[in-house]
């Protein structure tokens, strides 16, 4: 059986391209001594040409005292994690979230009150950046969470005790947990698009005894209720944070969804008002679930 713990740490210490590691090193740079490690994930690892799209990364940190000049945006790290923002470097364009080391080790645990992180980081991940030795020892703990909750919290909706069902089933119900605009097929392709990977990780998770299909089922329901709202919320608070926030939600809803959204004049001058506005309107529709 293969070692869990050095599967993500062989995966996580893969190279990047040179345009990437220089946008991590500048993301860490923004944030100073508090940076303590960059992490790069999406769709965009598997891109070669990285002209045109959103690079995504999280940027983990001391504290969020330390991390900012502005103290309400500690405060709203705090309270509503993670703060995103946009950022360019080099020509390219990407999006960051910040977390601290304490809030990124707990979220990617079963407790976690929200799927966001560790359905995130069960998925293949890059360490780019760390300050020193202990902050990638423990950012690579961190992260070696997320699978075995993502596996945990799946096994008794699985459809068998393969690896490859459970996967399917934990990414089927996260996508379920926020507002996504994703097609149904996208949990699918997730696990698709590196078939071999997600079996070798699947197979190094050791499957506990699972707890029955009805608390499970109540669990996933206390993770959906809370993750619709969670995700408002933050998105709510991207519309201070984030300059653009509301370009950006309309654009990858368009992307991924098929729709047609073309924002008003007074939309742009008030997103957060226009986020109010437009998710619950597409929800209704079926753009976003």
């Amino acid at each position: 059986m293969n070692d869990l713990p050095a599967l993500v740490r062989q995966e996580l210490e893969l190279p990047v391209q040179p345009q990437v590691r220089a946008m991590a090193e500048a993301i860490a740079a923004a944030h100073g001594a508090a940076s303590r490690a960059v992490l790069f994930y999406g769709s965009c690892l598997r891109e070669d040409q990285l002209d045109g799209l959103m690079l995504d990364f999280y940027l983990i940190v001391s504290d969020y005292r330390a991390a900012y000049t502005k103290p309400w945006l500690a405060w709203a790290n705090k309270l509503i994690p993670p703060n995103v923002f946009p950022f360019t470097h080099g020509g390219l364009a990407a999006k960051y979230a910040v977390l601290s080391m304490a809030d990124f080790a707990a979220l990617n645990q079963p407790e976690a009150k929200t799927v966001s992180v560790w359905a995130r980081f069960a998925q293949p991940t890059r360490l780019v950046w760390a300050a020193d030795a202990n902050a990638r020892a423990d950012a690579i703990e961190a992260v070696a969470q997320a699978a075995p909750t993502a596996f945990a919290l799946a096994q008794p909706l699985a459809a068998s005790p393969d690896p490859i069902d459970i996967w399917r089933a934990a990414f089927t119900r996260t996508y379920q947990c926020e507002l996504r605009a994703e097609r149904n097929a996208r949990p699918d392709a997730i696990v698709d698009a590196d078939i071999e990977r997600y079996r070798r990780f699947g197979s190094a998770i050791p499957l506990t005894k699972p707890s029955t299909r009805l608390v499970a089922e109540r669990r996933w329901a206390q993770l959906r209720r809370r993750g619709k709202w969670v995700s408002v919320l933050r998105l709510a608070k991207a519309s201070l944070t984030f300059a653009g926030g509301i370009e950006y939600l309309a654009w990858k809803i368009n992307r991924h969804a098929g729709t047609s959204i073309q924002l008003k004049p007074w939309q742009r001058r008030h997103p957060l008002l226009a986020a109010v506005v437009l998710v619950p309107k597409l929800i209704r529709q079926g753009a976003v679930r």
